[in-house]
């Protein structure tokens, strides 16, 4: 490779990490160099850096490309594609999120809703069919708060993550003011 061993160092680690993501290990090097240079590569220059071929650098930008990962950009008197990412890492992480919703969520959602629709034939396909059922609602629930959750502003979801466990504490304070409430309350049984 042809980089400063600090970015060298970040790129092959999201290498590494892009085939744990079921990603090409070229694909997450090529998304390291775009997020960390300062101005938008041609696919010649992310060859030369990479010490890759061009058809590989090709077949890779495609695949950011269909992931919505990486931004097209022309420069006048230049006939050449140049390649960036985002600037907001926000947006990068809800385009992320969105894409794989998409690709993995979605389609095994589709799966299970088919799969509860049938008859079961045996006990063992009724056992099966009700631990996809429990699957299918965790996934529903999920996909829900998911789908409030991409609604809030990047300040309200950069503070709802940044409470961490403190949302434990406010749901705890939750529950004892409505038991209080439910405590004051009278009862009509006891009427006489």
């Amino acid at each position: 490779m042809n980089l400063p061993p600090l970015v060298q160092s970040f790129v092959l680690h999201f290498g590494e990490m892009g085939s744990r993501w079921g990603i090409n290990r070229t694909v997450g090097q090529i998304y390291a160099l775009l997020f960390v240079s300062p101005a938008p590569v041609c696919a010649e220059e992310i060859a030369e850096s990479l010490g890759i071929s061009r058809s590989n650098v090709s077949m890779s930008l495609r695949e950011l490309q269909a992931w919505n990962l990486v931004i097209l950009k022309h420069k006048p008197d230049d006939r050449r594609d140049f390649f960036t990412t985002p600037d907001d890492v926000w947006h990068i992480l809800r385009t992320l999120a969105e894409e794989r919703k998409k690709r993995e969520v979605d389609p095994t959602l589709s799966v299970l809703r088919e799969i509860l629709m049938q008859r079961p034939a045996s006990d063992a396909e009724r056992h099966a069919q009700q631990r996809m059922s429990e699957m299918h609602t965790l996934i529903e629930q999920l996909t829900h708060w998911y789908e409030d959750v991409k609604q809030l502003e990047t300040e309200r979801l950069a503070t709802l993550l940044s409470l961490g466990a403190k949302v434990t504490k406010l749901l705890e304070a939750k529950d004892r003011v409505v038991s209080l409430g439910r405590s004051r309350r009278p009862n009509p049984a006891n009427k006489s």
